[in-house]
């Protein structure tokens, strides 16, 4: 048994059995190997964004680390973006990046580059295999760092003769750290927060305690406190629907974002951090949380958020006979023009029981929330890291993860670009997946940001550097050269009949809401 066989093995004994793939030549072996070994589910994306963006997507939905296999530095380069996305999101991945022989190394050839300085930035745990012997080891090293609490993107950096040569067989992957706990003291200060003023205090929740179960805890305390309870602009994934509590989000834009702190005096922090401008503009404050308002962190990342909750109802003697039923929106088939008013009821009616949503619809979909909270039962995940492109390599992740559920990825048509060839992963695999793309032809977000910045008004060339026409993308072309089914449509009775075709068909669809 070579180096590889041992780690691949090792991978599968450990419980990582998705490997998601762009390899190269110093990957060869391992290649070899994930065909040898029984056990191992293999992904091939045509670029290392789409890899890396799908490991993410998968830990959000399996809670368990899949592996990547990039090809070098330049192939771990391409995945950093979504890399970056994934840690925000603190997301498990074994990130296995080839590096030359060992002995090659020094010659400088032309793919020669600082692999582990590369990877730092984007991960916890960084490690280089220095010998055929050692690779089943480090591989089951990295397994446990991907499946700490809280959990991390693990880089092993498998040189190309650390493959080929002879290994001394599988390693034991350590086992599982327990998940922390909580701090009781914690909980016990933010229950005296709440019993001393339960109206100005909120309740700033993401990670697991947006699960259904944490929300219902939360619902118990707002309505026995007072209190206000939201989320941050972005979280990794949100159970949202019928018979879920549902909760505002912080808005991304910091004049609307003001007023809605400005009442708070407490904020309870639940796994979230302090609440801070997506980016600095001139004359505009970076925190978000009125001058004089208290910050108290009742759990961190890591920490079970759902039992620190169960303790706080319990202390402030919150049952589920104080929370009475939420008012939500009507769902309503809408007719005529699209706007983001009638997008927003199209996908709110159209989303299928336990659908999971993913949202990087940036502009257009700031109209979502309020309409979807009366959906069916779905899990809502949006971009925690920013980086462009992360929503239709996650959606992979997601489809593989849950292959029972149906995914719906909402994408701006800019971002789509980024990681197109996504479609042709979610073609080859048959994942159930709806990728609904908003065509402004224009990076509209810019635009706006434009104006944010306080930049001017744009002239001829600033504006040729936010729209995206000249030529026109043509979206079902796109998918359709890639494998996917498409369709445009450019009213909301088109949009409707194109959602609930494409919600009752299997495979992958494509729609371009041309707006």
């Amino acid at each position: 048994m070579n180096g590889a066989e041992s780690l691949v093995r090792t991978m599968v004994k450990g419980g990582v059995d998705v490997c998601f793939t762009n390899p190269g030549t110093s990957e060869m072996h391992f290649v070899a190997a994930l065909d040898r070994v029984p056990g191992m589910r293999c992904v091939l994306g045509l670029f290392e964004g789409v890899v890396t963006g799908a490991a993410d997507g998968y830990f959000r939905m399996k809670g368990t680390p899949a592996s990547t296999l990039l090809h070098l530095g330049p192939g771990l380069a391409n995945g950093l973006a979504n890399l970056h996305n994934a840690k925000k999101a603190n997301s498990g991945i074994v990130n296995i990046v080839g590096q030359h022989a060992v002995y090659h190394i020094g010659y400088n050839a032309p793919l020669t580059s600082d692999i582990e300085g590369l990877a730092r930035p984007m991960s916890s745990w960084v490690r280089t295999s220095p010998d055929s012997k050692s690779v089943a080891a480090d591989g089951a090293a990295a397994i446990a760092a991907a499946k700490s609490a809280p959990p991390q993107i693990a880089t092993l950096i498998l040189p190309a003769d650390t493959a080929w040569n002879e290994a001394d067989g599988i390693a034991e992957v350590p086992a599982e750290q327990q998940r922390a706990s909580y701090s009781p003291q914690a909980v016990e200060q933010a229950a005296k927060i709440l019993h001393g003023d339960g109206e100005g205090t909120l309740l700033l929740m993401t990670g697991s305690a947006l699960s259904e179960q944490g929300l219902a805890l939360a619902e118990r305390i707002a309505a026995k406190t007072g209190c206000t309870v939201m989320g941050p602009t972005f979280r990794p994934k949100m159970a949202r629907g019928r018979g879920r509590f549902s909760i505002d989000r912080i808005h991304y834009v910091i004049e609307n974002a003001l007023p809605m702190l400005a009442k708070f005096r407490h904020i309870v922090l639940v796994e979230s951090d302090d609440p801070v401008a997506f980016f600095a503009y001139p004359n505009k404050p970076s925190v978000l949380r009125p001058e004089g308002c208290d910050v108290h962190r009742m759990t961190s990342w890591g920490e079970n958020s759902v039992a620190a909750l169960e303790a706080l109802a319990g202390a402030v003697k919150a049952s589920a006979k104080d929370v009475k039923p939420q008012a939500v929106q009507e769902l309503v088939k809408p007719t005529g023009a699209l706007t983001h008013a009638s997008i927003a009821q199209s996908i709110a009616y159209a989303i299928p029981e336990n659908a999971i949503l993913v949202d990087e619809s940036l502009t257009t979909g700031r109209a979502f929330f309020p309409p979807t909270a009366a959906a069916a039962p779905h899990d809502w995940l949006q971009n925690m890291g920013g980086s462009i492109g992360f929503s239709t390599p996650l959606s992979i992740g997601a489809a593989i993860a849950c292959p029972d559920r149906k995914v719906i990825t909402m994408v701006g048509d800019g971002s789509a670009m980024y990681t197109i060839q996504s479609l042709w992963t979610q073609a080859r695999e048959n994942l159930n997946i709806v990728t609904i793309v908003f065509a402004n032809r224009i990076y509209q977000i810019l635009r706006g940001e434009f104006d944010n910045v306080g930049a001017g008004e744009p002239g001829q060339r600033a504006n040729d550097m936010l729209r995206l026409d000249r030529p026109t993308l043509d979206f079902v072309a796109l998918a359709k050269g890639m494998g996917v089914p498409g369709r445009a449509v450019t009213n909301a009775d088109e949009f409707n009949k194109a959602l609930a075709e494409a919600v009752a068909e299997p495979g992958p669809r494509l729609i371009e809401v041309q707006m």
